[in-house]
């Protein structure tokens, strides 16, 4: 077999010792960010739904920053690799999977 079929062996070895710390790391933040970002949009559905009690400007306030937030912190996972990306990444649809949880168990 070729050693490139490794993924570990293309990594640099300064990498190597780094990785196993980044990518929880980049899970959690991926997991705090996608919190964030799903309750904003929670949020903005609210202030989109019932415009007595808030003002439509802070529903876009809202999601100008949501997606400012979000962009800005894969842009950061980016510039650290591709298994931090999909750390990351993987850290926002759990957090999306919980949201949806608590609000099924809340519903019923």
């Amino acid at each position: 077999m070729s050693n490139t079929l490794f993924l570990t062996h293309s990594l640099p070895h300064s990498l190597l010792h780094v990785l196993p710390l980044t990518i929880p790391l980049c899970f959690l933040g991926g997991l705090a960010l996608g919190y964030v970002y799903f309750r904003a949009l929670q949020k903005t559905i609210d202030l989109f739904m019932s415009v007595s009690r808030g003002h439509p400007l802070m529903g876009m306030a809202l999601t100008l920053g949501r997606l400012t937030l979000l962009a800005l912190g894969l842009y950061l996972a980016v510039l650290m690799g591709g298994f931090t990306l999909l750390a990351m990444l993987a850290g926002i649809m759990s957090a999306k999977a919980l949201m949806f949880c608590k609000i099924r168990h809340a519903s019923l």
